[in-house]
């Protein structure tokens, strides 16, 4: 219901009550949405969800039904997941538990969801999403529409030439697995009325992990690695977001990884003790206070992968774990116990390292670009080398690499960057008058 208090005044546009609810002269009554289900179990959405989740790819889950067998009897799959959900009989099975090395030599666990379930959860998403978009502030850059990381990490660089010298690194520890279900649910449901997507989202947070010990069921937790995690971490934190941008704290948020930027140190303090405050107390998390610090600039920190510091200049570039973790798939991807050719290894290799380039291109990073694809075109030298013996280098220059295609990092930097690898084994070289010559 809208009330003025102008008479006279029968109708306002939208434009206009907007204004006048902001100014405190009109209550809006605030709409959830209703009857959603309808929209979520539509044999449409769900053939778009379908083709959303194979786009992502993915492996099985404990079901063992991959992308491609699913799809073998798509017309039949997406008919019994609507009439399950249309029937209210829908029951989400329970994430494969999977272990992946993190930087610092431990294991991070993810669920894998079934195929079915994936298609469920994005077919929520693709409803719900919507919703919550237009609530969430601009400080969140993690998983949302025309946002990435690469506009927070600007943002922060913005912050830092304004002058906000002094950061405060904010490290939520097991944050996907430590998520207050209830709490959750309860902040979904601020802008849901549904009952039954409701009751879809709660079963899905409770629809437990499979490992080699059997099926656990949690209380606490969002399955990390499903489709629709983003999405509630978002919503979970979105009360972090609105109260320290109400206290006028400047907040930079991808998913969990946080930073505020503050112009002093006591400031940077208050900052601290309010991020506190909300995480711990209000929404009942843990912070990790080996990590959670406050900083100057001059000290250097880290964050999305970026090594931020003062030198003689501001500078930004990748960080060692970063640097680590695109080694480590390099190696896997140029193994040489594989019975591939090595131009099949560098299709394999391109989309990593173009991937890897973009994301740090901006960065100060030509000398360690430079570094890795020596490194890079070493590893296919002694992939290769396993056929050829001895003296691999003589027979594989840099030439021959891009002859086949293989993609560099440093040609971002470099339009004539081939010109500048020289051979392995050979030092550079000087043309003096057409003649190579040592340089004086």
């Amino acid at each position: 219901m809208v009330t003025c208090k102008f008479k006279g005044k029968k109708r306002e546009s939208v434009g206009a009550r907007d204004r006048l609810a902001k100014e405190g002269m009109v209550k809006v009554k605030k709409f959830k949405a209703h009857s959603l289900i309808d929209k979520v179990y539509s044999r449409l959405n769900l053939l778009i969800a379908y083709e959303r989740v194979r786009a992502n790819k993915g492996a099985a889950g404990v079901d063992r039904v991959s992308l491609g067998r699913f799809e073998k009897n798509l017309e039949w799959n997406i008919e019994e997941i609507h009439r399950l959900l249309y029937e209210n009989k829908y029951v989400p099975s329970p994430v494969r538990r999977v272990y992946i090395p993190k930087g610092n030599g431990k294991m991070r666990p993810l669920g894998i969801p079934t195929v079915r379930d994936r298609v469920v959860q994005q077919a929520i998403l693709n409803k719900v999403e919507k919703l919550f978009e237009p609530k969430f502030k601009d400080c969140s850059y993690g998983f949302r529409p025309n946002r990435s990381g690469l506009q927070a990490i600007a943002m922060v660089e913005r912050y830092l030439k304004e002058g906000y010298q002094w950061v405060v690194e904010v490290d939520i520890e097991s944050f996907f697995d430590t998520v207050q279900q209830e709490r959750l649910v309860d902040l979904v449901a601020e802008e849901i009325a549904d009952g039954r997507v409701l009751r879809l989202i709660h079963s899905i947070l409770k629809s437990g992990v499979m490992d080699d010990m059997g099926v656990k069921y949690q209380t606490t937790g969002t399955p990390q690695g499903g489709v629709i995690s983003p999405l509630l971490a978002n919503i979970y934190l979105h009360p972090y977001d609105e109260k320290m941008m109400d206290e006028g704290y400047k907040v930079v948020r991808y998913a969990d990884d946080v930073v505020v930027l503050c112009k002093t140190k006591s400031e940077a303090e208050r900052a601290f003790e309010k991020t506190g405050q909300i995480l711990e107390g209000d929404l009942k998390l843990k912070l990790n206070r080996d990590k959670s610090k406050i900083v100057h600039k001059s000290q250097s920190f880290e964050f999305l992968g970026y090594l931020f510091g003062y030198g003689y200049s501001d500078y930004k570039m990748p960080r060692e774990k970063a640097i680590r973790s695109f080694k480590d798939k390099v190696r896997w991807l140029t193994r040489r116990q594989q019975p591939k050719k090595i131009t099949d290894i560098i299709k394999e290799l391109n989309p990593v390292i173009r991937g890897w380039r973009n994301y740090f291109k901006n960065g100060c990073s030509k000398r360690v670009f430079w570094k890795l694809d020596c490194w890079i075109e070493n590893r296919l030298r002694a992939f290769k080398a396993k056929g050829w013996g001895l003296r691999t280098h003589l027979k594989m220059p840099h030439e021959v690499f891009e002859k086949m295609g293989l993609i560099t990092l440093n040609e971002t930097f470099y339009p004539n960057y081939n010109d500048l690898l020289p051979v392995k084994g050979q030092q550079y070289r000087k043309a003096v008058y057409g003649k190579s010559v040592s340089t004086v």
